[in-house]
């Protein structure tokens, strides 16, 4: 139970992504690695820990061996998650307080509704050496999107088409009541300049079932994963490779910003360590792997229909691996090969994901990381029910058996010799 405390704590404290980068770069300091900034030289020395942050939303961390490396041990996951933005200038007066809101990925919007909310993100304050980012959490019962009654809508129950202009606008007071923008600046303890802030669900994390079986909390896709790959980061033992250790930002919403997998973040991290070490790019990216870590869809009790009859993932049932045959995941008979191996050294349970033929499924940061860093890469992640929910569940036990195989993958190193490969 130690394990899932602390997985709870960190999902009930990652309130935002901001916040949820924020705990990780906080165990690595932890830790020992030195944060280096990207606007300045670095001198990086054998067996230096280091880390970078980017934006208050990102970050990547990584070790140097002891002697120049072979190759990098690369996995990424994303802090990010589908919700609502608060718009600046976001209260609207009527007989009510409303906030005006903006969806951020693809929600389930009706699982929303009827609940607690709150705010938090990242706000910019003023300073007089310029504007300094923040973390706010307003941290109380502050809003909710309150649903119509079966009265005056009988047909809800058949399916509803939700308009994110009128239906799912919180509900934050009476008028006379505006004080909000007060709430911030004490939150943020100056005068705000800019803000990037959104609503999040004020239900805790919950172990629940029978036996303890399943953990329900809102952010598992992607933070079981972001929680699994750290852990495992951080308690792997050394090789000859470089571990590297990625978390980025706006995977929900295609990864093409500054702080996402289709930014410079990884590509350009692993060419400046390349050139502080007198290393050949080319050469280390030729005895590298990627894990690309991102959850999976479970096989749902009530509609097992849904899932492909041979594939199908269950709670509790270990590591899923998951491959598509158009490659919205990066997995090929290679990489799942190797990551299986990592596994049964482990003693890690795998299971199998494709999506059933007739349902499209979605992408993940790994397909688009590819097209800046070359390497054999897998999908994997952990089995889940109700992705894009307000509030998740998975199985309880999963969360442990990721981390104990990224524990024993980033001890690893990758030597590629002609059509040989060897995980040492």
């Amino acid at each position: 139970m130690e394990t899932i405390g602390h997985l709870c704590d960190f999902l009930e404290k990652s309130r935002t992504h901001y916040h949820a980068a924020a705990q990780v770069a906080g165990w690595l300091q932890a830790a020992g690695y030195v944060r280096l900034e990207e606007g300045r030289s670095w001198d990086l020395v054998p067996g230096g820990r280091y880390y970078i942050q980017r934006h208050a939303s990102a970050l990547a961390a990584f070790r140097i061996p002891a002697s120049a490396p072979t190759g990098a041990m690369i996995a990424a996951a994303h802090c990010d998650r589908p919700g609502f933005l608060v718009k600046e200038n976001g209260l609207l007066e009527g007989k009510y307080l409303r906030l005006a809101t903006e969806r951020y990925g693809g929600l389930l919007m009706y699982s929303w509704l009827d609940r607690p909310l709150s705010i938090a993100g990242r706000v910019l304050v003023k300073t007089r050496q310029g504007v300094e980012s923040r973390l706010v959490d307003l941290d109380q019962d502050l809003a909710l999107i309150p649903s119509v009654a079966i009265h005056m809508d009988r047909t809800v129950n058949d399916g509803k088409k939700f308009d994110p202009a009128v239906d799912t606008l919180p509900l934050i007071g009476l008028p006379g009541g505006e004080k909000l923008e007060a709430l911030l600046q004490e939150a943020a303890g100056g005068e705000i300049a800019g803000r990037d802030l959104y609503l999040y669900l004020r239900e805790k994390p919950r172990v629940w079932g029978l036996n303890g079986e399943f953990l329900s909390a809102q952010g598992l896709d992607d933070l079981e994963c972001v929680w699994a790959c750290a852990q495992g980061f951080l308690n792997a033992g050394d090789s000859a490779a470089m571990p590297v250790l990625c978390v980025f930002d706006s995977e929900e919403v295609g990864s093409c910003s500054s702080q996402g997998a289709d930014g410079t973040l990884l590509s350009g991290l692993l060419s400046r360590i390349c050139r502080c070490l007198g290393v050949e790019e080319e050469v280390l990216l030729s005895n590298s792997f990627m894990v690309s870590a991102d959850n999976a869809h479970a096989l749902h009790p009530n509609h097992p229909e849904l899932a492909d009859p041979t594939n199908a993932p269950v709670l509790n049932g270990g590591v899923v691996i998951k491959t598509n045959a158009n490659l919205s995941y990066t997995t090929t008979g290679l990489s799942a090969a190797l990551f299986r191996q990592v596994c049964e050294e482990a003693q890690v349970p795998v299971q199998t994901y494709y999506n059933r033929a007739n349902i499209p499924g979605g992408s993940t940061l790994g397909r688009i990381s590819l097209g800046h860093v070359s390497v054999p890469s897998v999908d994997i992640g952990l089995a889940q029910l109700a992705m894009h929910a307000g509030y998740e569940t998975a199985g309880a036990k999963d969360p442990q058996h990721l981390a104990q195989a990224m524990a024993a993958y980033y001890a690893k190193s990758l030597h590629i010799t002609g059509d040989r490969y060897e995980l040492v």
